[in-house]
Parts: C-alpha cells; sequence; structure tokens
C-alpha cells in the first residue's frame, strides 16, 4: 500500500504569511567591528552610564569611606558611635596599637568592639585648634 501524500497547511506555501515572522537576513559589509564609527557610537550610551554611576554612585561611597577612615584614626576617649550592629555607645578606652576599643553601651556595662566595626560617629570631643583660645571680647 502507497502511503498517502501528507498534505502541507495551506499557509506553509504563502510567502506572504510566513514573512510576517521570519525576518530577512542581509548580508553586512565588512566593516572594522567593535572599532568601526558604529561600533563606537553602539557603545556610547553604556560609557555614558558608567560615567554617571561613577559620579552618583562609587565617589561619593569612597569619598565617605575615606572620611570614616580618617575619622576612625582620630577617635578618642568620650566619643559617642554606633556598631555596625545599631549599638550606640560611648568610647572609654582606645587601645593603641590594636583594633580593639572599649565601648560603654550602659551604666557600668562596657564591651569591647572592633574599630572596624564602627559604622558612625554621632559626636566627638576633639575640638577644633581654635576653639582652645577664648573669644575676643569687644569693647
Amino acid at each position: 500500500m502507497v502511503p498517502a501524500r501528507i498534505r502541507q497547511p495551506a499557509f506553509a506555501g504563502d510567502f506572504r504569511v510566513t514573512s510576517l515572522f521570519i525576518s530577512p537576513a542581509y548580508a553586512q559589509s565588512a566593516g572594522g567591528g567593535a572599532f568601526s564609527s558604529a561600533g563606537l557610537i553602539a557603545m556610547a550610551p553604556y560609557l555614558l552610564i558608567f560615567v554617571v554611576f561613577y559620579f552618583l554612585l562609587i565617589r561619593p561611597q569612597q569619598q565617605k569611606q575615606k572620611q570614616l577612615r580618617s575619622q576612625l584614626s582620630g577617635l578618642r576617649r568620650g566619643d559617642r558611635v554606633v556598631t555596625a550592629g545599631g549599638i550606640v555607645g560611648v568610647v572609654q578606652k582606645v587601645r593603641e596599637g590594636s583594633s580593639e576599643i572599649d565601648v560603654e553601651i550602659a551604666p557600668n556595662v562596657r564591651v569591647i568592639v572592633l574599630r572596624d566595626t564602627i559604622s558612625t560617629i554621632l559626636s566627638s570631643t576633639a575640638k577644633p585648634a581654635n576653639d582652645s583660645a577664648e573669644p575676643a571680647k569687644k569693647a
């Protein structure tokens, strides 16, 4: 027995219908690749996004970390600090040459924290250079 001819759908040979779903692939001319003018123009939005991210996110964060490092190096007794865990306390003892600091978190309750776990310095007892002198009185 000879198999019956398999019928194809009516739209399979219709060029108008298939051209809606399949886009033709045209050959491109041999260009310069990524370093051609079209390649550089295509990369321009990505470079612009990176520059915006650098100036709005990365650079301010680096400046904030630099400021915190300088404040941590000048930490003194009596400074109010916040640890990374959210504990607020007053510095009681700074051990030179060590990364440990004694912090009082309640009356007569002292804990030893690492210098790196301090996230914020709320108030500092260090006075600016010119504040030690009495202000001049006006006559």
